[in-house]
């Protein structure tokens, strides 16, 4: 009687060891690394991309950035977990569902978060600190200052903007003013749609799984949507024609990748009026097979004409 329960016991164990491997991996985000090609921006548009120990720098960079945003998304789903339980999506999260205990994922979390910053000092004193300013806006925006109605997407938003900045900073470029205010304005887009497909798929009982979401409206988000989509794409327009262009890409034709920012845009629209798609861009991106095309012509017709 006792022969069969030994081979039980030692195909039960490796099963549950890379469950929980699994799940430790999943509580990371990984499918979320993709925002960190904002920092590819300022390598791309200061005509470094050529330029090997540049690209390292960028490259390094991303990977830290990568390692304390995974830190920072640990640490917002310990602080979520009972909100997340509410919600038909988020409640399958590793730490909400009880898959990987808090505590292992949070030494996980701060792990990734220690390397992250070792690595930034080794890279550059400037971009230690976007970095260090990162996690303080994320702990802060973990622990109360999401429950402050539009701080809360500007929070959200500026992480995007952080990266930009970042991938000037360790390279030691001049960032474009312009850059800036396009990114903010796209970032803004992003979080603000992520509230209104969270606002309208939980409907009722949106207030239980966030309670900031009390304070908003559809109607009151679309009319702030309509406005940054506005600016986003007049901002982006008003670039690609500025003198600034001209005189750093002389000769070249950037106003030719504006239809790719107004596709992208609109189809993004579509997806959130539409398909009720938009509270996780990353996955709209890599689920929309037209999303991601637009995307990728974009970047590939824009460094087409600054390189070529």
């Amino acid at each position: 009687m006792e022969s069969p329960a030994t081979p039980l016991t030692i195909e039960t164990q490796p099963r549950s060891s890379a469950s929980t491997l699994r799940a430790l991996v999943e509580s990371l985000r990984p499918q979320q690394w993709v925002k960190n090609g904002f920092i590819f921006a300022a390598l791309i548009f200061s005509q470094s991309l050529t330029r090997w120990d540049r690209s390292r720098q960028v490259l390094l960079a991303a990977i830290v950035f990568c390692m304390v945003s995974s830190a920072t998304y640990v640490l917002n789903d310990i602080f979520d977990a009972s909100e997340d339980r509410n919600h038909p999506t988020k409640k399958n999260r590793p730490i909400a569902s009880g898959r990987v205990s808090a505590k292992t994922a949070g030494l996980l979390g701060a792990i990734l978060g220690c390397l992250g910053l070792i690595e930034a000092w080794r890279l550059s004193t400037s971009f230690f600190g976007i970095v260090v300013a990162y996690l303080v806006i994320n702990i802060l925006y973990s622990t109360f200052l999401k429950r402050i109605a539009l701080l809360d997407v500007f929070i959200v938003a500026s992480g995007f903007l952080l990266r930009v900045i970042a991938g000037g900073l360790v390279i030691r470029v001049a960032i474009s003013p312009w850059l800036i205010v396009c990114t903010t304005l796209l970032a803004l887009f992003i979080a603000l749609s992520k509230r209104r497909h969270e606002l309208v798929l939980l409907g009722r009982r949106a207030s239980d799984h966030r309670a900031i979401l009390a304070d908003y409206s559809p109607y009151f988000l679309d009319q702030l949507i309509s406005i940054v989509t506005a600016s986003t794409v007049v901002t982006y327009a008003l670039y690609t024609l500025s003198p600034d262009v001209q005189s750093k890409f002389p000769g070249k034709r950037l106003e030719l990748t504006i239809p790719f920012v107004l596709f992208g845009i609109f189809r993004y629209l579509h997806l959130i009026h539409n398909s009720n798609h938009g509270g996780n861009p990353t996955r709209s991106l890599f689920t929309d097979p037209v999303l991601l095309s637009v995307v990728l012509f974009w970047a590939a017709s824009v460094i087409l004409i600054i390189y070529l």
